[in-house]
């Protein structure tokens, strides 16, 4: 085994691996500090990530990939971290998170719908303004009524992140239309698409702690919806709408 400490999330995890791909991607987190939890894979765990990826992949009616061993390996110990860090109420989130002036803005969505595409309009938008905190797999942070949003090596097919945190503002949910329009919505109207994003673990306790962490999610930060086309105004309705009606709802609580 090949074991490696890592800073994500703030925490120290101590990671140990059958092969060292993933201490290669993992490696701009390296850290020398003494390790505060740890997680280990083991060829069962391999297994168990190509049986899934076989399973949606059939359901999704898409063919079925050979993936390597030590690419399915990546993934078992993000699941590791994922459950593990749940204990210092942290989730693992699938959405595209970016921060403007150091402030975090999440995009989620149903998968193709559009959520990188969104987030590349904010950097040509923006510019040097803007940084990508993760293009795919964020680590949210939810304590004290704050959610933090955090970069990790996870950040998606084109390593779109930075080893950063930020306050997350707001949650902007996606949908494609023709013209940009932006609106505020209930904790319970995006109830239903944050629990499809958030990772859910198959054990009963740890799935208890993550639906609770949903509902503070839920009740921490400014909910959104955005109807958007590919346009780069879309950003700029995404961004004013949320920063105008945030500001205009902290004025009225």
């Amino acid at each position: 085994m090949i074991t490696k400490n890592y800073r994500i999330a703030d925490r120290v995890v101590s990671v140990s691996s059958i092969y060292d791909e993933v201490h290669s991607y993992c490696r701009d987190y390296l850290t020398d500090e003494e390790a505060e939890y740890s997680v280990s894979t083991s060829q069962e765990d391999i297994d168990f990530e190509r049986r899934k990826s076989d399973r949606e992949n059939e359901l999704e009616g898409l063919p079925v990939v050979d993936h390597r061993d030590s690419y399915l390996e990546e993934l078992a110990v993000y699941r590791r971290i994922a459950e593990k860090m749940l204990d210092y109420d942290t989730v693992l989130f699938h959405g595209s998170v970016i921060a403007v002036d150091g402030e975090g803005y999440l995009f989620t969505a149903k998968s193709g719908t559009g959520k990188s595409t969104h987030t590349r309009l904010w950097r040509e938008y923006f510019g040097s303004r803007a940084v990508m905190v993760n293009d795919d797999k964020p680590l949210l942070r939810i304590s004290g009524g704050r959610v933090t949003a955090y970069g990790t090596p996870y950040n998606g097919k084109h390593r779109l992140g930075s080893n950063i945190s930020v306050p997350l503002k707001a949650i902007c949910i996606l949908t494609r239309a023709e013209e940009n329009r932006i609106v505020p919505i209930s904790p319970e109207q995006a109830y239903p698409i944050l629990l499809q994003q958030i990772y859910r673990p198959a054990d009963a306790v740890k799935m208890q702690k993550t639906l609770a962490l949903a509902d503070d999610l839920a009740d921490s930060v400014k909910l959104f919806r955005l109807g958007c086309n590919m346009d780069i105004s879309a950003a700029r309705t995404a961004y004013e709408g949320m920063n105008a009606l945030t500001e205009n709802n902290n004025r009225n609580e």
